[in-house]
C-alpha cells in the first residue's frame, strides 16, 4: 500500500489546476502449481503490479495501463511519461457527455489477512487425496491487492488472500469428473471429502452409458453447474444500462411479468468477498440485492448509466456484472440430494451455454463431464452428452423444488493477465423438469 500511496501524492503535484486524475492499482504475488497423473508437472511464482491512469480535462479523459517495476525512481518515471502522453492525447479527443465523476473524498481500508498454507502442506493433501487416480488440474495461491485514488481525495484499498485449486479426475476410458477447491482457508480434511466426492463419481464411469431419449426430465443441478446458469445470465441481466435499453435477459423479470421461486435471493456481496469495496470509476460498493424471495430488486448501475439514465451509481463495474454473487441456501441437505431426487438426471457440469430466446431468458447447452442416470436414489450409469434447452423462469421458477443447504463457493479460474477475483457462493438445485432437446 505504501508503494501505492507515495505514486499517489507524487501525482497530486505533477498535475495542474484544471486536470484530475483517477489511479488504479493491481498486484498479485502467485504461486502456479501444474499437475498431471496426481504429480507436480509445473511450479512458478508470479509476481506483478500495474497501474491504470485516467486523466481528465473540461470533460474529456483518457486511460493508460502502466507496469510497474517495484523500483520507485524507475515507477515515477514511467507514470510521468504516461501523465504526458495523455495530456498530448486529451486535446484530440471530444467531450464526454456521460461522464460523471465523484467528487467525494471517501475512504476505503479491507485487508483479508489470513494466512494461507505452506504449499508444502496443500501439496502432501493433494498427493495423498489423489493416491491411485489421474488427476490434472492447477494449484493458484496468494494475495491479491487493489487500490484506487483520485485528485478529489478518495483512496481505497484491497488485499485478500485466497487460493483456488480446479481439477479433474480422469478414467481411462477418457471420461472425467471435474471438480474444484477454492477458499481463503485451506482445510485437508474439506478438501479430502471434496475429492473423495469426485472419486466416487469417477467409478461410475466405467459402467456403460445409460441410452436417453430427448425429453423432460427430473434434475439435480450440482453448484458448478448452476454456475454456468448464473454466468450467463450476468451477461448483462442485472445491468442498468441493459434493462433501461430493454436488452437484459431479465426484462420481464424487472418489469414484473414473470418472477422466480420465492426460494431464490441473490446478492451481490462485496463485504466478505475477495472484490474490493469501491470500482475503477471511484465509487464505493456495497452490498445489493439483486433478486428478493423470486422478484427482481436492485439493479447494478455504474458511472455512465447514471448520468445517461437519471440514476445513483452504486460502484458497479464497467459491464456492470456481479462480481461477488452469492444465491441464498435452501433446505435439502447434501446427504439427501439422490433420495429427494429419486429417479432423473444427476449433473455435476453444464458448458457451452448460449440464450436461444434472450428476451423469454431461454438457455440452450451442453450436459459435461459426470452426469449420471439416477434411480431410485441410486446412481446407476452416465448418460453421453446431451443438449438442453430451458428458460431460467422454469428452471429456478415454475419447476424449482428445493436449494441445498449447503454452498460451494466458485472462484474464477481465469488467470489471463492476472488472477480473477470475481467469485460466486452457491447452492445445487433440484428441479421437476428439465427439457433434453438431443
Amino acid at each position: 500500500m505504501n508503494t501505492f500511496k507515495a505514486l499517489v501524492d507524487w501525482l497530486k503535484h505533477a498535475i495542474t489546476d484544471n486536470e484530475q486524475f483517477h489511479l488504479g492499482y493491481a498486484a498479485e504475488a502467485s504461486e502456479f502449481v501444474r499437475f498431471n497423473h496426481a504429480k507436480v508437472r509445473q511450479a512458478g511464482q508470479v509476481q506483478q503490479a500495474s497501474l491504470t491512469l485516467k486523466l481528465i480535462n473540461d470533460g474529456r479523459h483518457a486511460d493508460l495501463g502502466i507496469t510497474l517495476a517495484g523500483e520507485p525512481e524507475l515507477d515515477r518515471q514511467r507514470l510521468a511519461a504516461g501523465l504526458q502522453q495523455l495530456r498530448e492525447t486529451l486535446p484530440l479527443l471530444p467531450q464526454d457527455p456521460y461522464l460523471l465523476l465523484n467528487p467525494t473524498a471517501w475512504q476505503s481500508n479491507n485487508e483479508q489477512a489470513r494466512p494461507l498454507p505452506d504449499i508444502t502442506t496443500v501439496l502432501d493433501a493433494i498427493s495423498e487425496a489423489a493416491d491411485g487416480v489421474d488427476l490434472v488440474g492447477i494449484y493458484a495461491a496468494g494475495p491479491i491487492s487493489r487500490g484506487f485514488a483520485s485528485s478529489s481525495g478518495a483512496f481505497g484499498w484491497h488485499q485478500a488472500n485466497s487460493f483456488n485449486f480446479d481439477f479433474s479426475l480422469f478414467h481411462a476410458n477418457g471420461e472425467a469428473v471435474k471438480a474444484s477447491y477454492a477458499g481463503h482457508t485451506w482445510d485437508s480434511a474439506e478438501f479430502a471429502a471434496r475429492l473423495q466426492q469426485a472419486r466416487e463419481q469417477l467409478t461410475f464411469l466405467d459402467r456403460p452409458l445409460h441410452p436417453l431419449p430427448p425429453g423432460q426430465y427430473r434434475a439435480y443441478l450440482a453448484p458448478a453447474a448452476l454456475e454456468e446458469i448464473i454466468s450467463i445470465i450476468t451477461w448483462g441481466g442485472f445491468s442498468a444500462q441493459a434493462i433501461a435499453s430493454k436488452g437484459s435477459s431479465l426484462q420481464r423479470l424487472y418489469a414484473a411479468e414473470q418472477q422466480l421461486s420465492p426460494l431464490v435471493t441473490v446478492t451481490e456481496q462485496i463485504s466478505g468477498s475477495l472484490s474490493q469495496a469501491f470500482s475503477t470509476e471511484g465509487y464505493p460498493r456495497s452490498d445489493v440485492t439483486l433478486i428478493n424471495a423470486g422478484k427482481a430488486d436492485g439493479q447494478l448501475v455504474n458511472s455512465r448509466s447514471a448520468a445517461e439514465y437519471g440514476l445513483s451509481a452504486n460502484g458497479a463495474s464497467g459491464d456492470e456484472s456481479p462480481s461477488a454473487l452469492q444465491m441464498a441456501a435452501g433446505n435439502l441437505a447434501q446427504a439427501d440430494i439422490l433420495k429427494q431426487l429419486g429417479t432423473g438426471l444427476y449433473i455435476s457440469n453444464l458448458w457451452y451455454l448460449n440464450y436461444s430466446d434472450l428476451p423469454a431468458a431461454r438457455l440452450t447447452g451442453m450436459t459435461r463431464f459426470a452426469t449420471f442416470w439416477v434411480e431410485d436414489g441410486e446412481i446407476k450409469a452416465p448418460i453421453s452428452t446431451m443438449r438442453f434447452d430451458d428458460s431460467v423462469y422454469s428452471l429456478l421458477g415454475s419447476q424449482l423444488e428445493a436449494l441445498t443447504a449447503e454452498r460451494e463457493l466458485l472462484l474464477s479460474a481465469s488467470t489471463y493477465g492476472q488472477r480473477n477475483t470475481a467469485s460466486n457462493l452457491l447452492p445445487g438445485a433440484l428441479v421437476k423438469r428439465l427439457t433434453l432437446t438431443l
